[in-house]
């Protein structure tokens, strides 16, 4: 399981290649603790809160981000207040509770970067790794 190390100002985080982000598209009452919010993932996103995965929460004036995620032996939450500015949220169609970004956006994100706005380059995307395994084995 390959992680990718990206820094939040002085904070190192690695996430694991196969860990999903999920981002609800309403507002959230940052007064949530774990309860609360282990409530909205299940919920309003529709997700297992002890998948392992990152569960993104703003709040109306999105300059508050909160991050509840499992860590392996409990339930852990990141929280980050901007100063100044906001956190720029990814569109949403109306119908949907919840987005999923990849660890990139998710950097940008917290960052502060315009991530709807770059420019993408084109990259081989490899769709199912375990039946590249197969295929590798068999070649091999």
């Amino acid at each position: 399981m390959a992680t990718s190390p990206f820094a939040c100002g002085r904070l190192l985080i690695s996430i694991a290649s196969s860990t999903r982000i999920f981002v609800a598209t309403s507002p959230t009452d940052m007064r949530k603790g774990f309860d609360g919010l282990q409530g909205l993932v299940a919920g309003t996103l529709g997700q297992a809160p002890l998948s392992g995965h990152l569960f993104l929460f703003v709040n109306r004036r999105r300059d508050k981000l909160k991050v509840l995620y499992w860590d392996g032996d409990g339930l852990a939450i990141w929280y980050r207040r901007l100063e100044q500015g906001t956190f720029q949220m990814p569109s949403i169609r109306n119908d949907k509770t919840a987005a999923e970004i990849n660890r990139e956006d998710l950097l940008m994100l917290i960052r502060g970067l315009d991530y709807e706005n770059v420019h993408r380059r084109k990259r081989y995307k490899l769709t199912d790794p375990e039946t590249a395994k197969v295929e590798d084995s068999v070649t091999a």
